[in-house]
């Protein structure tokens, strides 16, 4: 429809329009978040589900992230935290001896996250809904202290179209890494959520994307061809590559990881391959 107004009149309708909200201010904001809002989007982060209260973490940080790097610890919490009532340290996963999984529960309580309900039983003080705020918060943190990337944790960016949050968004040498973290067996994971996964990946085009699995579980046997069939469905064509272990690259900036032999050096891994092959050829 053509606009009959005179210019004069243009002007005046305009200046006597209601006030345009302003843009919320980035300036506060980490580079990460910054990053999001040049892509035109609004992001905003909550905080994340712990099994510590926010301000306890000066006092239990360091020594919580160094039981996090044992993946039978990270075994051992998940299958706390699934008893928010009480738990039996042998019930907690399958993969621990019974002598392990007690030190495992007495660390909990010498850091003052649990405490002991009878002769066999503890109780997590501060009990989350799930370990994945947990399995986020430790990789942010090896992403900030090892990497010296400025990292946004748990992020709606609201992208139109396309649902679920960001686990991880960081920044470093002037690109954007998106990173979703599993911390469930490969068995648990749904075609939709590779294909959310995907999705986002082509709404908000970061640098590098991960997609990392906290399991020792081969990712050849059924998350692969999942990645494969998901992208087709999206008219991609994916042909994934082993890098090094498990780590395996869908594309030259899509990356699938697990745990094995271990989650950060494997984390380590990929951030090396992703930024090599972005960065430019000397010759």
């Amino acid at each position: 429809m053509t606009d009959e107004r005179t210019a004069r009149e243009q002007e005046r309708d305009a200046a006597r329009g209601s006030l345009v909200p302003a843009a919320p201010t980035v300036a506060a904001r980490g580079e990460a978040a910054k990053m999001l809002v040049r892509r035109g989007f609004s992001p905003r982060s909550a905080a994340l589900d712990l099994p510590f209260a926010a301000r306890d973490e000066a006092r239990v940080g360091d020594k919580l992230y160094e039981l996090l790097g044992h993946y039978g610890f990270r075994l051992f919490l998940r299958g706390a935290i699934r008893h928010r009532e009480g738990f039996d340290p042998t019930e907690c996963t399958k993969y621990l001896d019974a002598r392990r999984a007690v030190t495992f529960a007495e660390a909990l309580v010498a850091l003052s996250l649990a405490e002991r309900v009878d002769d066999a039983k503890y109780r997590l003080l501060h009990p989350p809904d799930s370990f994945g705020g947990t399995l986020e918060w430790y990789v942010a943190r090896t992403l900030r202290s090892e990497y010296g990337f400025d990292v946004a944790e748990d992020v709606k960016f609201g992208a139109a179209g396309v649902g679920g949050d960001l686990d991880l968004v960081a920044a470093g040498e002037g690109k954007l890494v998106m990173l979703e973290l599993k911390s469930s067996p490969p068995k648990h994971l749904h075609a939709s959520e590779v294909g959310a996964f995907l999705d986002r990946v082509g709404a908000l085009r970061p640098h590098l994307s991960l997609f990392v699995m906290d399991t020792a579980l081969r990712l050849a046997d059924k998350v692969l061809p999942m990645f494969v069939e998901c992208a087709r469905d999206r008219g991609v064509k994916l042909e994934p590559e082993r890098v090094e272990h498990e780590v395996f690259a869908l594309s030259k900036t899509v990356y699938v990881l697990n745990a094995r032999p271990d989650l950060l050096l494997n984390l380590g891994i990929t951030l090396a391959h992703g930024f090599k092959s972005l960065s430019p050829d000397p010759w």
